[in-house]
């Protein structure tokens, strides 16, 4: 079982940045690809950025492309989601997941652990 801890979440205006972490432990964690999803009120949870265990590769939804930078940290375990030029409409928790393989696709059905979210809000 993987363990993920999120933090860095916060209040800030549109235009600024923000850099979330996610922190995996457990059994097999280094091996997990790392993805962000978010989720706002009403709305179903959303896939945001993912990286392979090896940071090699990345990948992004188009509503946050040339916005946000996702990286991993291997020695730490620690993916980190880089948010610039930040806009009201990415107000949501935004949940750290994992799971076995990277691809381009991250229903999430696929997702093997989810941690316990971290709240990021931005006011016009």
């Amino acid at each position: 079982q993987v363990q993920l801890l999120e933090s860095g979440g916060g209040l800030v205006r549109a235009g600024d940045s923000l850099t979330l972490s996610c922190t995996a432990s457990g059994r097999a964690s280094t091996s997990r690809s790392l993805a962000w999803f978010r989720q706002s009120p009403g709305n179903e949870r959303e896939f945001v950025a993912g990286i392979l265990w090896s940071g090699e590769s990345s990948i992004y939804a188009e509503s946050v492309k040339g916005r946000f930078t996702i990286s991993r940290d291997t020695v730490k375990n620690t993916a980190y989601l880089q948010m610039d030029n930040l806009k009201p409409e990415d107000t949501a928790v935004y949940y750290c997941a994992s799971r076995p393989w990277f691809g381009g696709i991250w229903p999430s059905t696929s997702v093997e652990s989810w941690g316990q979210g971290t709240q990021v809000t931005v006011s016009s």
